[in-house]
């Protein structure tokens, strides 16, 4: 019975595993073409309203079929098409060298460094939380919080394409309850929203500078949403607590310019992520620790 029951969890483990490979191959893709698809989409407003004429450099790439699907993944030097066998998660990486295998131009290690945590996080996800409806929904959860971290390392962007169908989303999970009751999900909605929104504002009041973006403000809101109110204070005194620990060794480490800014979105991605497996664990062990629970 035992043995069943560890051969069951290792292939559902393993599925799960893989699942995530797979998946984080995409979230390669929309890493990488979400913001030029954003940055032509403002281009051509910009064109439109002002009624300004591109150059034609510009007006060809305006007009090309740019998503998520076309043009097909290529070298973007020598563009030779990537065959099917070459885009195996993992993989074809390794099989390749981590080289084009046409003209052997190295392989961005992200690339397969994406596709191997969203594969691990996946693979947390189930095992923390079994077969359950909390799970599936965690799993999506997990993909849109690596696609935002990604995102806003390269450019200091959290989607709103992103950032405001997960907070939906999460309200509408919890009309069933799934993270928590939708009232708490609502409130929290809010609270995350203004929170951010209150901090950003102070903070410009008394130095004059802009300290975070708006897409902070919506990813704490859609936090917010999933888990409910009572984990926001658990995710900002995380991000900020090891944000500012990496900004600090980061700038002494790299030299730095400490005025530079640092994305925040990948702290809030990962505290929430915390939360959403181990939130209750860590609340109820700080309560008993500070004496305020028995």
């Amino acid at each position: 019975m035992l043995e069943t029951f560890l051969s069951h969890q290792a292939l559902l483990l393993g599925s799960a595993f893989v699942l995530g490979l797979l998946v984080g191959s995409f979230l390669n893709v929309v890493i990488h073409r979400l913001p030029i698809m954003m940055e032509r989409e403002y281009q051509r407003d910009f064109y439109s309203y002002f009624d300004k004429t591109p150059s034609a450099k510009e007006q060809k790439q305006l007009d090309e079929t740019f998503n998520l699907v076309l043009p097909h993944s290529h070298c973007p030097k020598c563009e030779t098409v990537i065959k099917p066998w070459q885009n195996i998660p993992i993989v074809s990486y390794l099989l390749l060298g981590g080289k084009c295998g046409n003209c052997r131009t190295p392989i961005s290690k992200r690339y397969p460094l994406v596709e191997l945590v969203t594969g691990i996080l996946t693979a947390v996800v189930v095992w923390q939380l079994g077969f359950t409806w909390q799970a599936l929904a965690g799993i999506f959860f997990t993909w849109a919080l690596v696609a935002l971290t990604g995102i806003d390392f390269d450019k200091q962007l959290l989607p709103d394409n992103i950032t405001l169908p997960l907070l939906w989303a999460g309200l509408l999970i919890n009309i069933w309850g799934v993270f928590a009751p939708l009232q708490d999900a609502v409130i929290g909605a809010i609270a995350g929203y203004l929170a951010l929104w209150s901090v950003f504002h102070l903070f410009k009041l008394i130095t004059g500078k802009e300290g975070m973006g708006a897409g902070d403000f919506k990813i704490l809101a859609a936090i917010g949403a999933w888990f409910g109110w009572q984990v926001l204070p658990l995710v900002i005194l995380l991000s900020a607590a090891v944000g500012a620990l990496v900004g600090i060794l980061w700038t002494l480490i790299s030299g730095r310019d400490k005025n530079l800014p640092i994305a925040f979105g990948p702290y809030l991605a990962g505290a929430a992520w915390i939360a959403m497996l181990w939130g209750e664990q860590i609340i109820g062990w700080y309560f008993r620790i500070s004496g305020l629970s028995s």
